[in-house]
């Protein structure tokens, strides 16, 4: 493959990662403007990883878990956002994550390709000390989004505390459980206010 041909694919392949910006989803803005985009997620979670990997219970590379979390999300582009809380076809919107990242990382040329492939079924599968970390922060920031927009979309969702135990909190508790058992007692707090 000449240069010209690598380069051009790799253009293509950040050019359609652009649509990212364009996939709302439910999550709120912590000022509680407008609805964040999938863009702006990976971003901001990418910068509560290197914020918080201290608070990681095992060794982790965080240049690894940064990387995973600015490409887990670019499937949603073809797949969409699909709340935590939602009721959906776990099946279904596996399957489009599924053909969705192998369109999207087939652009890139091809060890870049399969490197970045790896690197998001890694981060999927949530068994590497990374990809449990990673997995475990991309739960964070929708809680605190949704705490500081006075529940922001729990109340669409009906959403319980023990929902939150068992829907984000098992998964945070995996990989950062200082930073859940804080959020645990803030979660509390609101719902204590709210009943």
């Amino acid at each position: 493959m000449t240069n010209n041909n690598r380069l051009n694919q790799q253009l293509a392949f950040l050019t359609e990662a652009d649509k990212l910006k364009s996939t709302l989803r439910a999550t709120k803005l912590c000022d509680g403007s407008r609805r964040e985009n999938s863009g702006e997620h990976s971003w901001h979670i990418a910068l509560y990883a290197m914020t918080l990997s201290e608070h990681a219970n095992r060794p982790i590379e965080i240049s690894r878990v940064i990387q995973m979390l600015l490409i887990h999300d670019l499937v949603e582009i073809d797949a969409g956002d699909v709340p935590v809380h939602a009721d959906y076809d776990q099946a279904e919107q596996l399957a489009k994550e599924q053909a969705a990242a192998d369109r999207i990382f087939g652009l890139l040329p091809d060890e870049q390709s399969a490197a970045f492939r790896a690197l998001w079924d890694e981060f999927e599968a949530a068994e590497s000390n990374d990809a449990i970390f990673a997995k475990s922060i991309d739960r964070v920031q929708p809680v605190i989004a949704n705490l500081e927009t006075n529940g922001g979309t729990w109340p669409d969702f009906n959403v319980t505390p023990e929902q939150l135990e068992t829907r984000v909190g098992v998964k945070v508790s995996r990989g950062a459980p200082a930073v859940w058992a804080i959020l645990q007692d803030r979660i509390k707090a609101w719902f204590s206010i709210t009943r």
